[in-house]
């Protein structure tokens, strides 16, 4: 069956019966239907262990980092551990590219489905509406007289859309030049996924600098009362999403930002509710450890004060062969050369987790009918007790049990977790640390217009601030062609963003875009809905 079949043939239980398992009672619920809530309650100080679900750097032959979480989440549940999810929100943009969904996969999913993949709760709606509220008000006020003397050649905010749409990565209005970015790499986005509360929300989107004036000075939202009014189209989402698993197990779903062009990781609100709730919370971020686990733990965790318990790094056979040369028509021949030479990959990761933010690590391998016992066999020798093989992809959590138990293992000894730079360290020395330590580099180089946007960034006191890295996710370095464990390169940095009310700054590396195109023939062309509302082609 397909995935969307076996979503379809598992009877959901009611939202009320899942909030039970959190000790949350109806009335700290506001329903969106029978199988769905949004979750208003306070946060509690009592925190439970934290289990992060990262992986190698993904390839299409893909890794299955959702579905390991989902389905380790449902194995220690299985267990007799309270435990609970805490997923991203699917953007409409890779679920209509290349995706066609992103709850899981075979019998490790969350439900239900199509809700979640397409319009779930508004939330990203809600983000889009107050972005382009800020946006219509910049230029409205510009258009007005300017009292604030906005340089239209140096408005830094910019209109966000939640689909891959290349048309509008430049268009034009009357008196500027514009550019979309798409709503999961919008400032709104991080700010949602990073505020606490509505107070906070305020603050943080006041801070949004929205460009410079004449005289080279930032102009704030909060310059042109804007505030309030775009946290009055967010309130409401800023609640967390309660679904629940193919196993009738808790997840809470919110916040979407991309890993490859934001920061990649679910709401604060999110991951401290679920802390709260449960005595162990499996969490993912976005793309590989040199991506999502990075800014997880160099972003969210300094900001949010998390400190997580263990690791878990996804890895499949198919995809080391790929980091190891092999071609994508060949991954199904036995080439153990290629699966060795594939696996420094793994080892990059396995060492930014392990040595640079010192925290334990267990390394599972997604199986598949076509890997070999001797290709099964390498990684054994090469990786040891390091290495666990799961199935909750094909078993659920029966497929995940010795899994859970290393993990929770894993989570009862101490750890010395640290971040991988200082944020009192300049811009420049932050990244070298990044490059070298977590990618695995030699360091960064600037282009003319990364070093003005950066001395901008200076005069205006915010190089303090903890640094993102938009880059590609297929590769260590910013060409995503350098597969494997590539050495001695250098970070190619183009240009940067200021991201103020969210409280980082963005590094645009490569060819990087904040605004993905469609492929060639995008996952749209293969949906169907009938009279009966039955959709299929989600995947």
């Amino acid at each position: 069956m397909t995935d969307i079949e076996i979503a379809n043939s598992k009877k959901m239980l009611p939202i009320t019966k899942v909030a039970q398992k959190l000790g949350l009672k109806e009335s700290d619920l506001e329903m969106y239907g029978k199988f769905s809530a949004k979750i208003d309650k306070p946060i509690s100080n009592k925190f439970g262990k934290l289990v992060l679900v990262t992986s190698i750097n993904p390839t299409k032959a893909g890794e299955g980092k959702t579905t390991v979480s989902i389905g380790l989440a449902d194995a220690m549940n299985a267990l007799g551990k309270k435990t609970c999810l805490a997923l991203r929100e699917p953007s409409l943009g890779p679920v209509f590219g290349i995706k066609g969904g992103a709850t899981g996969g075979g019998y490790s999913q969350v439900l239900p489905m199509e809700e979640i993949n397409l319009h779930f709760n508004g939330d990203f709606h809600a983000i889009t509406s107050a972005n382009n509220l800020l946006c219509a008000m910049i230029d409205n006020h510009i258009f007005q007289g300017n009292k604030l003397g906005i340089n239209p050649d140096k408005v830094f905010f910019h209109r966000c859309l939640d689909m891959n749409d290349r048309a509008l990565r430049e268009v034009g209005l009357p008196n500027r030049k514009e550019k979309f970015t798409i709503t999961a790499a919008s400032e709104i986005m991080a700010i949602f996924c990073m505020t606490k509360d509505l107070e906070d929300l305020k603050i943080r989107l006041g801070k949004i600098i929205v460009g410079l004036n004449f005289e080279g000075r930032p102009v704030f939202a909060r310059d042109l009362n804007a505030q309030e009014s775009m946290a009055i189209l967010l309130y409401k989402a800023l609640k967390p999403n309660l679904v629940q698993t193919l196993e009738g197990n808790p997840a809470i779903i919110h916040g979407g930002p991309f890993a490859n062009i934001a920061h990649g990781c679910n709401s604060v609100r999110a991951t401290l509710t679920a802390l709260s709730l449960a005595d162990y919370v499996v969490t993912e971020a976005g793309f590989g450890a040199d991506l999502g686990a990075e800014k997880f733990l160099d972003f969210k965790c300094r900001e949010a004060g998390l400190k997580p318990n263990c690791v878990v790094i996804v890895a499949t056979i198919k995809a080391l062969k790929l980091h190891g040369g092999v071609e994508y028509a060949d991954l199904l021949k036995e080439n153990l050369e290629a699966l060795k030479k594939g696996c420094e990959n793994l080892k990059q990761h396995i060492n930014a987790i392990s040595k640079t933010f010192k925290l334990p690590f267990i390394i599972t391998l997604n199986t598949f009918t076509t890997d070999t016992e001797k290709e099964i066999s390498v990684l054994k020798k090469l990786f040891k007790e390091n290495l666990i093989q799961n199935e909750v992809w094909a078993k659920g959590s029966k497929g995940g049990i010795e899994l859970a138990k290393k993990v929770i293992e894993l989570c009862d000894k101490k750890n010395s977790f640290k971040y991988a730079y200082d944020l009192n360290l300049p811009v420049e020395k932050k990244l070298n640390l990044i490059v070298k330590n977590v990618y695995g580099g030699k360091g960064v180089i600037f282009s003319n217009e990364a070093k003005n946007k950066l001395q901008e960034i200076k005069n205006m006191g915010f190089d303090g601030l903890p640094v993102i890295v938009a880059k590609t996710q297929y590769s260590l370095s910013s060409n995503e062609k350098l597969l494997g464990a590539p050495k001695n390169f250098y970070l190619e940095v183009k240009d940067f963003e200021i991201r103020n009310g969210a409280g980082f700054i963005v590094a645009v590396c490569g060819n990087i875009l904040l605004m993905p195109g469609l492929p060639k023939k995008p996952a749209a062309e293969g949906m169907t809905i009938d009279a009966n509302q039955k959709i299929s082609g989600l995947f």
